[in-house]
């Protein structure tokens, strides 16, 4: 049986994953040239991954789904410790990302600049190795777990909660006010992202394909 928590949780790691890796694709194509980034747009896709994986994707997980899941063994209680750990972690680190940002946005046209830009793109491969790891586990894992132990009313509410995500990269709709940040996105991505299309369609350019890059 497919379960619809489970299916956005997938989505919604498809959709950070692709992000995480656009923002890399930036950086590396700007360095190669020797151009400085858009910055509006780094900025937009930070907030994208602060806004929707980090204040509702992450949460719900750990106040929702590890708590139904933990007494199944030392093994797995390890992991999900691991997993909160992650979470809070990450929250905190995606506010050393925007500081780094920042700096080298401020510095970027002195001799700051490039040790600017050098901490900032360590900080971001760092980062974005962090959740993609993450997410295996996740999906290797306690996803699995879940299926094996969870009964009817825990996915009852598990499917409730996590509908009301609404995550725009995820395949729902987005709200308005959110289609100016995407358009912001677009513009700036390279066209093998592997999130253009969605973008492309809260532009009202063309239909959403979920073909989001592999997690490994």
């Amino acid at each position: 049986m497919t379960h619809a928590s489970l299916t956005i949780i997938l989505h919604e790691h498809r959709a950070l994953s692709a992000m995480l890796r656009s923002i890399l694709l930036l950086l590396g194509q700007h360095r190669r040239r020797g151009t400085l980034p858009d910055f509006g747009a780094l900025r937009a896709m930070l907030f994208y991954v602060d806004e929707f994986p980090e204040k509702l994707h992450h949460p719900k997980e750990s106040r929702l789904l590890f708590p139904k899941l933990r007494g199944h063994g030392a093994h797995s209680d390890a992991v999900l410790d691991r997993l909160d750990r992650d979470h809070a972690r990450g929250e905190h680190a995606i506010r050393g990302l925007e500081h780094a940002l920042l700096g080298f946005e401020m510095m970027g046209e002195t001799d700051q600049g490039e040790p600017r830009r050098a901490t900032f793109e360590t900080a971001m491969h760092l980062y974005v190795r962090f959740y993609i790891e993450h997410m295996h586990i996740e999906e290797t894992e306690v996803l699995p777990l879940a299926e094996a132990v969870l009964g009817a009313g825990d996915w009852t509410a598990l499917d409730q909660a996590f509908l009301t995500n609404c995550d725009p990269l995820a395949g729902h709709d987005a709200v308005a006010a959110y289609q100016p940040l995407f358009k912001k996105i677009l513009s700036a991505l390279p066209a093998s992202s592997g999130v253009g299309s969605v973008l492309e369609a809260l532009a009202g350019a063309g239909a959403p394909k979920y073909a989001w890059p592999p997690l490994g």
